[in-house]
């Protein structure tokens, strides 16, 4: 997943390694956890790949002098740079993707394979570079996601129905239950605003769903629906 997602920002522009993980972490919101130790090994692993190529950048910002508390030091110090040929002068490096890049992200954006344990995790990260797939494929990543938070939603209520639960447990089923159903219903508004965009659009891996609200804006978040109950 963190290699889809470096080939996704990468699609966009070119980025150094700490741009990178700032998308990362605070925009995609995914990988909030991520650091350096996992990010560098995985674009070596992308750049051996082919799958992105890295330039080198310099960098002419101009470091402070240090204060020594001498003036003659700082003096000194502020000469020695200003003859130096290389002051300031560091390198970054600087990612950018490949066209084999672009055929892998193409492939990883794609992929089914295992979509039957598909996490939100792994949803949201593919949602959020959908507007690379095709009208289709988003369809598909739509649909599969509904009819897997659709069955989740019946087995919680199958498994709890008529058990013995105290309030607070009860009350932490139900707060899962509506969670659910908000995702649900988030979810029937994207399809549908799909299916309005792309009209031909067609897909067979899941049954059309039922009881929309077609006057419902589309939201922005997983739980910006309002709770539907049957």
């Amino acid at each position: 997943m963190l290699e889809l997602a470096i080939l996704g920002l990468l699609e966009d522009q070119e980025l150094h390694g700490y741009e990178i993980r700032k998308r990362l972490r605070d925009e995609l919101g995914l990988f909030s956890n991520i650091s350096f130790g996992s990010l560098y090994p995985a674009l070596s692993r992308l750049e051996r790949g082919g799958a992105v190529c890295a330039i080198e950048e310099l960098n002419d910002a101009v470091d402070p002098v240090p204060m020594t508390g001498s003036l003659s030091g700082e003096r000194a110090a502020l000469r020695a740079r200003r003859t130096s040929p290389a002051r300031g002068r560091r390198g970054r490096k600087v990612y950018r993707i490949t066209d084999e890049g672009r055929r892998q992200f193409a492939d990883l954006l794609a992929s089914e394979a295992g979509a039957g344990a598909e996490d939100a995790r792994s949803f949201g990260l593919r949602l959020a570079f959908a507007r690379y797939l095709p009208p289709q494929a988003r369809l598909r990543l739509l649909e599969r996601r509904r009819a897997q938070l659709a069955q989740r939603l019946t087995e919680t209520k199958a498994a709890t129905a008529g058990s013995r639960l105290d309030p607070y447990a009860r009350s932490l089923v139900e707060h899962t239950t509506e969670s659910t159903e908000r995702d649900i219903s988030w979810l029937d508004r994207l399809i549908d605003a799909e299916r309005a965009r792309a009209p031909h659009a067609t897909t067979t891996s899941v049954a059309p769903t039922e009881h929309r609200d077609r006057d419902t804006p589309i939201g922005n978040t997983p739980h910006g629906g309002q709770t539907r109950r049957g």
